[in-house]
Formats: structure tokens, sequence, C-alpha cells
């Protein structure tokens, strides 16, 4: 694999690192931060933040991007919704960001221990926003409903890459499956702010980013989120190049020209990276 460029080294404060991960170990908590091995773990565990993973640490689907590791989940604990409303209030939080590996195995693909942990969270923080980024959840629009029921503030579901790499990267999905739960989430609830992010470097083009951009923005998608794929191994999916600094500028140019409301567009943007800036920042909108 290719060096990684300056822009893409960061530090670690390894003492907060420790700090978080002893309270969420505590707590039987997973994060998606460890989980999927992000690169800004460190800065966001330094600012109490975290990306609770519900639903167990273990996916039913084995996309060839992701380092969460596939296999056969646990049934979902009764507790977590508690215990992540617990960790929420002890590390101060005001925005937090739900989400899950795919959960095939469930019925509703985990839909209701969502909806119990946002309903946990409401009741121990009043006041705290909260953003659930989900699966697919094979649209059950049954199961959606119960998501969006439960109200979150944001509601994010990834597409992840452009339509022409969907399934040599993540051939158990399919991106028309993935606009349709944004387009369904947003019709159901108008007022709900919707979310999308996909990653740049798997040998995408120009012109597949803006068709990208024209079929999530066409959903009613408000905030978008671009950032560097990162190869985890050698046995992932290839890393094609790494995009510059200048490159993810001009994609934001792009998709807040076509009209998304927050576009987060860096190398080591994440979905949920500095989430609750792009909540603020759409809210400034109005």
């Amino acid at each position: 694999m290719e060096r990684k460029p300056e822009w893409l080294k960061v530090r670690y404060n390894q003492e907060a690192v420790d700090e978080v991960a002893k309270l969420l170990g505590e707590l039987k908590l997973n994060t998606v931060c460890k989980e999927a091995n992000c690169p800004n773990l460190g800065e966001c565990y330094r600012k109490h933040t975290a990306t609770f993973m519900i639903l167990g640490s273990e996916c039913t689907r084995n996309c060839r991007f992701c380092n969460v590791t596939p296999g056969k989940p646990l049934p979902p604990d009764p507790e977590e919704p508690e215990n992540v409303a617990l960790a929420a209030k002890k590390l101060g939080l005001r925005h937090v960001v739900l989400t899950c590996p795919t959960r095939d195995d469930l019925p509703d693909g985990g839909a209701a221990h969502f909806a119990k942990t946002v309903g946990a969270i409401r009741a121990s923080c009043p006041g705290v926003t909260v953003e659930t980024l989900i699966s697919d959840m094979k649209m059950n629009t049954s199961a959606l409903d119960v998501v969006i029921a439960a109200h979150p503030e944001v509601l994010n579901h990834n597409v992840e890459t452009v339509r022409e790499l969907q399934k040599a990267v993540r051939p158990q999905a399919d991106y028309q499956r993935s606009l349709d739960v944004l387009r369904y989430c947003k019709g159901k609830d108008p007022t709900l702010l919707t979310k999308t992010g996909f990653m740049v470097g798997l040998g995408e083009t120009e012109e597949q980013i803006g068709r990208l951009l024209d079929d999530v923005l066409a959903v009613g998608c408000d905030i978008l989120t671009i950032g560097q794929y990162l190869q985890p191994s050698p046995e992932h999916y290839p890393l094609a190049r790494y995009a510059t600094p200048e490159d993810f500028a001009r994609y934001k140019e792009m998709a807040l020209a076509k009209g998304f409301r927050h576009v987060a567009s860096a190398p080591l943007a994440r979905s949920s990276y500095k989430a609750w800036e792009a909540l603020e920042g759409v809210h400034d909108l109005h």
C-alpha cells in the first residue's frame, strides 16, 4: 500500500483515549471509532465524543472496504440502551451518534433497539440531540417506521461509493436500495434531516461523483460527508489513490452548488465526525 501523505497523519492523545475506553468498557459498549479503526479516534475521544455502535460488534455482511468484523452476532443486549444513555450523560455529550453493524439476522434489522436507545438517551439527557446512522434494513418500511417514530434529529444512511463500484465494494448492499431508504425516510417525515456519506479513492471518476451527488440530492438528502478511503489491510478493497485537500475542497464546492444544506468534505471526514457541527450548520441556515 502507498505511503500516507502528510495530510492523513494524525496524533493520538493516549490519555484521553484510555479514559473514554475505560468508561465504555465498564458499560460493555462498542464504538464504531474502535471497530472501524477510525483515524479520528484520538481527537474525538479527547473531546469526550464517541459514536456508539449498538447491536454488537459483528456484522452479517462483509463489505470489502470495512474493518468491522463479519460473523454471527449475539442477540441484542437488553441493558445496552440504558448503558449508552449513561455513557452519554457521563461524557457530557451534546449530540449522540448511534450506529450498528448490519443485522440481517434480525427481522427488523435492529430498528426496535435503535428506538429504545434513542428513548433512553432522551430520558437521561434532556436537550441532547441524537443521530441514527442505520443500515439499509433491507428496505423494510415497517422497520424504518420504527426508527423514524423515535424522532432522531438526523437520520443517516451511507451510500459509501458511486453506483458503478457498488457491487465490487459492498456486494451484499445495493445502491438503489440505499437511495430508496433515504427517499422513504424523508418522505415519511419531511422535518427529519437526512444525511449520507461516501468515500473517494476507490477508483471513481469525477463524472461518477457528480452523478452520485445528483442521485442523493434527488431523494431529499440534506447533509453530505465525503472522506478518503483508507484501506484497512492488504486483504481489503485496493486503494486507487489519495485525493488531495484541494480535491476535497472542489467536491465541497460541487455539492454546495447543487444544493446540499451542509457538506463536510475533507481527507479525514467520516459520516459521524464532527456530526454536531453539521447539525448546527443546517440550523444556522434557518
